[in-house]
């Protein structure tokens, strides 16, 4: 007996703006009614996230084809890891979507700083432009010019400030804080929701020139109390930081607290503060070292957890190799 098909349930709906666009298109492929549904909806493409495992499929011809369902009120786009996307499509979906309010394109490496610096001066040089968010971290050949450049479109747009013509600077707001172990722990969970948590809202713009190395990268600031001082402010690369709570572990600047901060190293090579590393956290049986927040939640499903602990990935490997040695 065949069931004749009906329209998807109304509660659906509630969902669909929740899910990643792989799984939006997977839910596409159950049924006649859900394709319609999931194709014909312009609502579900107003704020397109695109992640892994679309990241490294997705081409220009393809983000114009998604981009277009939104019939030209794009508000929001993310394209996490997409190294096929070049400043010819970037700029073409930035011309057909003048409304965008944030603009995150972390690790696109096949971008250029001059493709980004197109993209956003079309989105702030509209008379209805509204882009109010720009990520970029991992993007190749980043410049302190170019950042200038981007800030100042940014800014005399969303807040009002204006170019200084004597010095050649843009006066910028105060930034909040970025924290590491909130960037690092953020994971893809679900659709545009996630792509929204990483950095504070009144952070215009995602990166900024390291006052260690002076390259262009995302800048930490530490968590502690009683740490003022802007010697702990650094990318990740000149200070180095606990993957769970975020306080700085150089030496110099462990130094100023009461007692040296101790380092541990994690199953996974992140490194924990002494106190992440003894807080309750599982560790394996075998080496006795636990995985960070981030990479624990990745791995839980996939230990072999027993009554005593669980036995990490290398400590599998290696007890692997042993057994095939002895046969």
């Amino acid at each position: 007996m065949e069931v004749e098909a009906g329209q998807p349930h109304e509660a659906l709906f509630l969902v669909l703006p929740y899910l990643p666009l792989y799984e939006l298109l997977a839910t596409a492929q159950v049924c006649k009614s859900l394709r319609y549904a999931v194709h014909m909806d312009v609502l579900l493409y107003l704020d397109l996230a695109v992640q892994q495992p679309l990241s490294r499929r997705l081409s220009d011809d393809i983000l114009i084809k998604f981009t277009r369902k939104a019939g030209g009120r794009l508000r929001a786009l993310s394209l996490s890891g997409c190294f096929r996307i070049t400043d010819d499509g970037l700029l073409r979906v930035v011309q057909e979507n003048p409304l965008m309010e944030q603009l995150y394109l972390p690790d696109c490496t096949s971008l250029t700083p001059q493709g980004v610096e197109n993209a956003v001066k079309i989105l702030t040089s509209s008379d209805s432009n509204n882009l109010k968010r720009l990520k970029i971290n991992g993007i190749y050949n980043l410049a302190k010019e170019h950042i200038q450049t981007l800030k100042s479109y940014l800014d005399q747009k969303n807040r009002g400030t204006t170019t200084s013509k004597s010095r050649g600077e843009v006066p910028l707001t105060e930034a909040a804080p970025i924290f590491f172990h909130d960037h690092a722990n953020t994971i893809p969970m679900g659709g545009w929701q996630y792509c929204r948590s990483e950095v504070p809202s009144s952070n215009s713009i995602d990166v900024e020139v390291c006052p260690k190395c002076h390259q262009v990268r995302m800048v930490f600031d530490c968590p502690r109390q009683e740490v003022t001082c802007r010697e702990c402010r650094g990318c990740i690369f000149c200070i180095p930081r606990c993957a769970d709570c975020g306080i700085c572990l150089q030496d110099a600047v462990a130094a100023s607290s009461s007692e040296e901060e101790e380092t541990e190293e994690a199953v996974c090579g992140d490194f924990l503060c002494f106190a992440c590393w003894v807080r309750g956290k599982p560790k394996c049986r075998y080496c006795n070292r636990p995985y960070c927040r981030r990479h624990w939640k990745q791995q839980s499903t996939d230990l072999l957890h027993t009554s005593d602990g669980f036995l990490c990935g290398l400590c599998k490997y290696s007890e692997y190799k042993l057994l095939m040695g002895a046969d």
